[in-house]
């Protein structure tokens, strides 16, 4: 019996555990999946909320010049596919990046990122429903059919809109008019209770139902997503909107970052939150008919093609429209064909639509993500037996989809979009930087046919090199800007209030105490990681993934850290409870 907590589990003996489990007729999945299903399930979780809701505050906080966030985030999300396929290629099992986790960091890490990834796909999920919802009411609207404002929404967005006097007639109507039961108002977000439910039931029926319904929206919402750009571009160009790529910013200067690349950071929730999905790919390893070839394949493109719609619908609505009209716009798409912008009443009610099917497809693959993770940690003893109860019948791990429904569903009633999008973000982040520090911590092996290889480029002296580059750059550039005084403080730590300095914010993004903190932290973690790797010689492409990750992390606000601390602190109480004492590893079972 082994009591460390930082116990690894062999990669053998996870894919020996998840074939034993495949043959048993109670517990075996169905493998139905090819590149195709892969690829259109990644676009599918990928081309969702993030592009149809979320962008219009990504562009309000960084103008045109959010699209670089746009490409830096595909860069790291780039390096994260390439380790999450070398992973998916030597343990084909579901499982995701918890599963990955246990055999490089440990059970302790492991039960972690386990506990964070439900942030990312239940948590993630609520949000997605919510804005399901807003654009499902709408779509009715049009169709002059009318759900009350008092259920459509929740209620923790009608009361902060009361408590902070918004101009929000919606919600402030939801507030007014809801029916008041024992001294509480009932306002509650139906519609996205609703869909909810059906997913849930879907998903619970069986991959191969779900795969064909998946499909059949990617394709449909491929086609409007296109149809937008190729519209939107073709009035932007003979409408002479060009020019609303380098709007005039508070100085009076065409700029196309007119908040600065601070404001471009300050958008990185909502940008990351648009590449949410990819990796949800790699949880249905059991699934998939040759995991080690089509898994890297299916992320990597869905990833690919995904990150070249993001910056062409970028492009478009930064073009169509001022970046300053997105201020809570929660479906740009449709904007920007509203009568005050493009004028195309057909193309703003057939986006309606294209959303709401866009939406149900990303809620479809990450209400199918959550259970097999959950199964995964059950085999490992780290649940109970139940959450890796296979449905006789659907063979769908039953008891953990339901769960699922729960998880998502109960909290919609208590919640709201801004939380929850801030909170799935910061978790997802968290499970990329040890997907790619895992990496970094498992041998070396030979070319295998039919089995991806992420590719070694050595970084014993390109990391270095790279990182000492970026610091020097970093120093000239802050001379030449602000002199040597600041750059000083940096090395000494010695920080003064330069929250009203414009270039600080451009160059440094140090505007809060936690930001000046984190960027702290990121520079000593590259400087240990060039140490680390001229050392060990490792390779440098999940080195790359790892730092690009650790600097998205700066993005992240105050309060993205509390909550974040404070559900990882649940989930170390919960497994020194149980799965400590209950895990197959420490039981030799």
């Amino acid at each position: 019996m082994s009591n460390s907590i930082f116990r690894t589990k062999k990669i053998d003996k996870i894919i020996a555990d998840a074939a034993a489990n495949e043959e048993g007729h109670s517990s075996g999945l169905k493998r139905v999946l090819n590149v195709r299903d892969l690829t259109f399930f990644g676009i599918a979780a990928i081309l969702g909320a993030g592009s149809f809701s979320s962008l219009g505050g990504a562009v309000f906080s960084g103008g045109p010049g959010v699209v670089i966030l746009f490409i830096i985030t595909a860069i790291a999300c780039a390096f994260t596919a390439f380790c999450y396929s070398e992973f998916a290629s030597r343990i084909p099992v579901a499982g995701s990046a918890y599963t990955y986790a246990y055999a490089s960091f440990g059970e302790l890490f492991a039960w972690i990122i386990g506990w964070a990834l439900i942030m990312e796909y239940s948590i993630g999920n609520i949000y997605v429903a919510y804005s399901w919802s807003d654009y499902f009411t709408s779509f009715l609207d049009k169709c002059h059919m009318h759900i009350p404002e008092y259920l459509s929404t929740s209620y923790v967005e009608a009361k902060h809109a009361v408590e902070g006097a918004s101009t929000n007639k919606d919600l402030i109507a939801a507030w007014n008019m809801a029916p008041v039961i024992g001294g509480l108002r009932i306002i509650l977000d139906l519609p996205a209770l609703i869909i909810n439910f059906l997913i849930t039931y879907l998903v619970l029926r069986g991959v191969k139902e779900s795969r064909n319904f998946s499909n059949v929206m990617v394709i449909l919402k491929l086609i409007v997503v296109l149809l937008v750009i190729l519209v939107g571009g073709y009035m932007v160009f003979s409408g002479g909107l060009t020019s609303n790529w380098t709007p005039i910013n508070d100085a009076g200067i065409k700029s196309f970052m007119p908040n600065g690349f601070s404001g471009v950071m300050a958008a990185v929730s909502g940008v990351f939150f648009a590449y949410i999905g990819f990796d949800a790919v790699s949880v249905l390893a059991e699934e998939s008919k040759n995991p080690q070839r089509d898994l890297p394949k299916g992320m990597i493109l869905s990833l690919v093609i995904c990150t070249i719609i993001y910056i062409l619908l970028t492009l478009v609505l930064t073009g169509s429209v001022n970046y300053r009209n997105f201020d809570g716009v929660g479906d740009p798409l449709a904007f920007i064909f509203e009568p005050q912008n493009l004028n195309i009443g057909w193309m703003q009610f057939l986006v309606a639509i294209c959303a709401v099917v866009a939406m149900t497809s990303v809620l479809l693959v990450f209400q199918m993500g959550q259970p097999r993770i959950w199964m995964s940690m059950s085999r490992d003893g780290l649940l109970p037996s139940v959450f890796q109860k296979i449905h006789p019948k659907y063979k769908t791990p039953s008891f953990s989809t339901i769960v699922t429904g729960l998880v998502v569903g109960v909290p919609i009633l208590f919640t709201d979009k801004t939380f929850v999008l801030d909170f799935t973000s910061i978790a997802t982040l968290f499970a990329f930087v040890l997907v790619c520090g895992g990496v970094l911590l498992i041998p070396r092996r030979g070319k295998e046919a039919g089995k991806f290889h992420i590719p070694f480029i050595s970084g014993q002296f390109l990391f270095p090199a790279l990182i000492i580059g970026a610091i020097v750059f970093l120093g000239l550039q802050t001379h030449n800007k602000l002199g040597t005084g600041y750059f000083s403080e940096l090395l000494n730590g010695d920080f003064k209030d330069y929250s009203d300095d414009k270039i600080l914010k451009d160059k440094l993004f140090f505007t809060t105490d936690i930001a000046k903190l984190s960027t702290i932290i990121f520079w000593i973690s590259a400087l240990l990681l060039s140490i680390f790797s001229f050392i060990k010689k490792y390779s440098l492409i999940p080195l790359m993934g790892l730092i690009t990750c650790l600097y998205l992390l700066t993005g992240m606000t105050k309060s993205n850290w509390i909550w974040f601390l404070g559900w990882l602190s649940i989930g170390l109480v919960i497994y020194f409870l149980y799965g400590y004492k209950k895990s197959k590893l420490a039981t030799n079972i």
